[in-house]
């Protein structure tokens, strides 16, 4: 199909003026010709300026898409570079804190509340051994700095564990939530006689229970429980176990159902005190 005759003389046209405008440019830079060339080059400015801005609003979205590509790389690498920044700047600021946790343990460990007259050595935890069901944690002292198993370990706060097993210079402390731990408890007053149970652990990261509370025994949410020196004298009385979570009494069951939580903080330690005492002291 022959090509419409407005078109073909729309492209003679403009190779002409290319051409003129290639002959401007050799005879501009041959020198006398200025004079001629100067008024060429105006007239060809006037002539060219529609074509030259048809064809850059073409040409230009394509360039400025090839630039963009271009320059996307240089962006994601400083993007890489930026999260990376942040992310040293954040361990930074991690590290930090732990450090100020570290530093509020140690000299809360120098302040307890509780058992001030018993000898106490200071251990830093150097693992959690946790599972659905057990919950231990490994410290940095043993039988070389006196600690042997049965020995309550405590934090700010309250009981942490009992040592149960005992090397020469580490130890892996019980926790109160581990499933297998069972820690005699009493509460409320002096004079009441059915305030005591035994607190059970049912894994790490869950409340605990005390079982054996006695039916119409009085409680309170948020009522602390502390060890009662029982069990044979397994652990010393006076320390703070657990936080009544909540509790209910059915009719006609034999015990009162309760839920605790530990007094210490178990999910951050850093040091805890291991209480040199045995049932024979």
């Amino acid at each position: 199909m022959p090509r419409p005759r407005r078109s073909r003389r729309t492209w003679v046209t403009i190779a002409i003026l290319v051409l003129i405008s290639i002959t401007i440019i050799t005879l501009d830079e041959r020198a006398g010709t200025h004079h001629i060339t100067s008024g060429l080059k105006s007239f060809a400015n006037d002539v060219f300026s529609p074509v030259r801005s048809g064809v850059n609003a073409v040409v230009d979205p394509i360039g400025n898409f090839f630039a963009g590509a271009v320059n996307y790389r240089g962006l994601q690498e400083q993007n890489n570079q930026l999260r990376a920044t942040i992310g040293r700047l954040e361990e930074q600021q991690s590290g930090a804190n732990y450090t100020q946790r570290e530093q509020q343990q140690i000299d809360e460990l120098q302040h307890l509340p509780f058992l001030p007259g018993i000898s106490k050595v200071t251990a830093g935890v150097t693992s959690y051994q946790l599972s659905n069901f057990d919950a231990d944690i490994q410290i940095d002292l043993g039988t070389s700095r006196g600690v042997t198993t049965g020995m309550p370990v405590v934090g700010n706060g309250g009981l942490v564990g009992v040592v149960t097993q005992s090397y020469r210079n580490s130890a892996i402390v019980t926790l109160v939530t581990d499933g297998q731990s069972k820690v005699g408890v009493v509460f409320g007053p002096a004079t009441c006689t059915t305030c005591w149970g035994i607190s059970q652990g049912q894994g790490p990261g869950q409340q605990m229970n005390v079982n054996l509370v006695q039916p119409n025994t009085a409680l309170s949410k948020g009522e602390i429980m502390y060890t009662n020196g029982g069990q044979g004298g397994a652990l010393p009385p006076g320390i703070p176990v657990a936080k009544v979570a909540s509790y209910h009494q059915v009719s006609g069951e034999s015990q009162i159902s309760i839920h605790v939580t530990p007094t210490a903080n178990l999910s951050e330690l850093a040091y805890v005190d291991v209480l040199l005492w045995e049932p024979s002291a």
